[in-house]
């Protein structure tokens, strides 16, 4: 996927350290000092544009959220919403997820939300998925005990892929869904590419699964 370049992007990401992270790595176990509180942390990693991750700050005021994200330009927009919204238990990082052990010790994070990744469709790709079993394990070591991942993707091929490779890690499947928009899931909060997506009748698949403890 290709992203407009935005010169000005890495200024502006600068001009509000309130809101973005300026160097995780001083921050390694120690998050609750960031926020203030000692309230789980929950990361989506890929936030995109902002939407999800204010979405679930604003519904869960209890919960520290922490959206992450690869590309300056993508994560400018988020910036730009989350100064509008205003939430004190949101906060952005600029990092690669290959990088999380850098930036997070055990037990740091109870939650991690992965939505509509790219999926890499090509087999020689496969170690780039965000749900190849080497970044499973990454994620494990940044986790609480029985700590989750929360998955969604318009991606038949990629749902598919991710079940089997959780399954193999030996992750339990707490919640599967078919078909998102038609099921009983209460309090969805939909990401940019979700409502583009269900909007052009694409199926939206999403699944819970739990480390093992």
């Amino acid at each position: 996927m290709r992203f407009r370049n935005k010169p000005w992007a890495g200024e502006k990401i600068r001009q509000y350290p309130q809101y973005v992270v300026a160097s995780p790595e001083e921050h390694k176990g120690k998050w609750n000092e960031v926020f203030g509180n000692n309230n789980p942390l929950h990361i989506e990693v890929g936030t995109g544009k902002g939407r999800f991750i204010t979405g679930m700050a604003e519904a869960n005021p209890g919960i520290n959220y922490l959206g992450i994200e690869l590309h300056q330009g993508v994560l400018a927009s988020a910036l730009d919403r989350l100064i509008d919204a205003e939430l004190p238990n949101v906060k952005l990082l600029n990092a690669n997820a290959a990088d999380l052990l850098s930036y997070f010790a055990k037990n740091d994070v109870s939650r991690l939300f992965l939505n509509f990744s790219d999926p890499w469709p090509k087999t020689r790709h496969e170690k780039r998925r965000l749900t190849y079993k080497s970044f499973l394990s990454l994620y494990e070591q940044i986790m609480a005990d029985g700590g989750e991942i929360h998955f969604k993707t318009d991606n038949q091929g990629l749902f598919e892929y991710s079940l089997v490779s959780f399954s193999e890690y030996g992750m339990l499947l707490k919640d599967v869904s078919l078909d998102l928009h038609n099921s009983e899931v209460e309090g969805n909060i939909m990401t940019e590419y979700e409502e583009k997506f269900s909007g052009k009748g694409n199926r939206i698949y999403r699944c819970e699964v739990k480390y093992r403890t």
